[in-house]
C-alpha cells in the first residue's frame, strides 16, 4: 500500500494499489466531479473507450463510508484506473468532496504522480454559464506545460482564478516543477452536462496522445453518472446528519 502521510491536522488519504504498473513519463487525469459532473463523465467515457483497468482504490476516514454497487458488485467510490499502453493513470471519483479535503487530496495526487514519475497532470474546472458559451481555455503550471496548452490548440487563460483541487495542483506544480494543465470549460450547472462533457473529453484527448472519447456513449455515461453521483451525495448528507446530530 502506498500512503501519503500528513502529520498535521489534515486528514490522511490511503491509496491501495491492486497491481504493479509503469506510468513513467506519462499522464495523470484528475477525475473528481465538478459543476455539471462533466469531469467525472468525461473521465468515465475515456475509461470505457480507451480500455483502462482498475489499478487501485483511494479511501480516507473523512470520506463518506459508502459502497457503490455496479453490476451487482461493490466498489469504492474513489478509484484509480490505468492504461499502461497509453501510460495514463486516472483518479476517478463519484464523491463531491468537502472543501476542507481539497488540499490533502491535491497533495496526495501530486505525491502519487511523483512516485510514478508522471510527466503531466491534467485537471479541469467548470465555470457556470447560461449563455451557451463553449469556449475552452487552459492554464499550465510551468513554461513547458504552457507550451503544451498552445500545441493542443487551446486558448490560454490570461487572467482569472482557479479554485479547489485544480487550483492547488497548479500552485504546487509551479513550485515543484511538476507539469500541470487545468482545462477551463463552461457548463449550465443543471445536472449532467452532456455537451460540456464531450468538449472536455475531446480537449483531454488533445493533450494525451492516443486517448480517445466515444461521443455517442457520453450521453449514456452522463445519465448513469448523474444517478450514481446524486445517490452518493444524498447518502453522504444522510450519514453526516446522523453522525453529527
Amino acid at each position: 500500500m502506498y500512503e501519503y502521510k500528513n502529520y498535521s491536522l489534515f486528514p490522511k488519504i490511503r491509496i491501495r494499489e491492486l497491481k504493479p504498473f509503469n506510468l513513467e513519463g506519462g499522464y495523470l487525469i484528475d477525475g473528481f466531479p465538478s459543476v455539471g459532473f462533466s469531469s467525472a463523465i468525461a473521465s468515465e467515457s475515456m475509461i470505457h473507450t480507451s480500455q483502462f483497468e482498475l489499478a487501485g482504490v483511494i479511501d480516507s476516514d473523512m470520506f463518506p463510508p459508502i459502497s457503490l454497487i455496479k453490476d451487482g458488485k461493490p466498489n469504492y467510490p474513489t478509484r484509480i484506473f490505468v492504461n499502461e499502453d497509453l501510460k495514463v493513470g486516472m483518479f476517478l471519483s463519484y464523491l463531491t468532496l468537502e472543501r476542507s479535503l481539497h488540499r490533502t487530496v491535491a497533495k496526495t495526487m501530486l505525491n502519487w504522480a511523483k512516485k510514478h514519475k508522471i510527466g503531466l497532470i491534467v485537471s479541469s474546472v467548470a465555470i457556470k454559464s447560461s449563455d451557451g458559451n463553449e469556449e475552452m481555455m487552459a492554464i499550465g503550471s510551468t513554461d513547458s506545460a504552457r507550451v503544451k496548452v498552445k500545441e493542443a490548440g487551446l486558448k490560454v487563460l490570461e487572467h482569472g482564478t482557479v479554485p479547489g483541487i485544480p487550483g492547488i495542483l497548479l500552485n504546487e506544480g509551479s513550485m515543484t516543477g511538476q507539469d500541470v494543465i487545468v482545462i477551463i470549460f463552461h457548463t449550465d450547472g443543471k445536472g449532467p452536462d452532456f455537451k460540456s462533457s464531450a468538449h472536455l473529453c475531446m480537449a483531454m484527448s488533445q493533450l494525451i496522445p492516443g486517448a480517445s472519447c466515444d461521443i455517442p456513449s457520453l450521453q449514456k455515461e452522463a445519465e448513469k453518472a448523474e444517478v450514481v453521483i446524486k445517490e452518493a451525495e444524498e447518502e453522504s448528507r444522510h450519514l453526516s446528519d446522523s453522525m453529527y446530530r
